[in-house]
């Protein structure tokens, strides 16, 4: 069980759940009408695409999930683990996610594919930095497993078995960061189109920044200890 969840995986978790949201919905919202963060559907589009021959789509699923992936591995280079651990470089990490937002604005609202591929990267990245916290899976950009998570946790209780309370509450903060995501998207689109990726891209790096600042701070509290 997660016996203490610090406030920083708390506020960061929602923040980054949110600004996949943003980012998934504006692909749906685009002129690709696709998902940017979702390997799985992207998967099946790319065999659909193979078997029906259709060259272009094969090259275009194919850079969405390559790019996910070197967004992955770029994780894994700069965290180093999979485990969430405040001391981690997450602030260098988040200010990648950030520049790779921002670069992919202005390819998207150009109707550019890159787009796609670098937005893809960006959510690579994040999705690999989550990792977990005590036995807490913590992914931000899909909710697949949280969906599934909570809907186990709630045959659980219906069956009479003690869940961990607190898990549940972390995976619904996420669920609940990734809709908002969506529905802040819905109202932005409209005014801003693919700019709307201007959102999550700012608010990307200001949590950075909270990250290095909530860090900071953490280590001159043990130093006067």
């Amino acid at each position: 069980m997660i016996n203490r969840l610090p406030r920083w995986v708390w506020g960061g978790g929602a923040m980054l759940a949110f600004v996949a949201g943003m980012v998934n919905a504006i692909g749906y919202l685009g002129f690709r009408h696709q998902a940017v963060t979702h390997m799985t559907g992207n998967t099946s589009l790319f065999g659909i695409a193979a078997g029906q021959g259709d060259l272009g789509e094969v090259l275009h699923f194919g850079g969405l999930i390559a790019s996910f992936i070197v967004g992955c591995t770029v994780s894994g280079l700069i965290i180093g683990d999979s485990a969430l651990r405040l001391g981690r470089r997450y602030g260098v990490a988040l200010a990648i996610e950030s520049a790779l937002l921002f670069i992919a604005v202005p390819l998207l609202h150009a109707h550019s594919d890159y787009g796609m591929w670098v937005a893809s990267a960006a959510c690579g990245l994040q999705n690999a930095m989550a990792g977990t916290y005590s036995g807490a899976v913590v992914r931000t950009s899909h909710m697949s497993g949280i969906v599934t998570d909570l809907g186990t946790f709630l045959g659980q209780w219906l069956r009479g078995i003690r869940v961990d309370a607190r898990r549940v509450r972390l995976y619904g903060v996420l669920f609940a960061g990734f809709l908002g995501g969506g529905i802040a998207s819905a109202v932005l689109f409209p005014l801003w189109q693919e700019r709307s990726l201007l959102a999550p891209a700012a608010l990307t790096g200001v949590v950075g920044i909270a990250y290095v600042i909530y860090r900071h701070r953490h280590v001159l509290r043990e130093h006067r200890v």
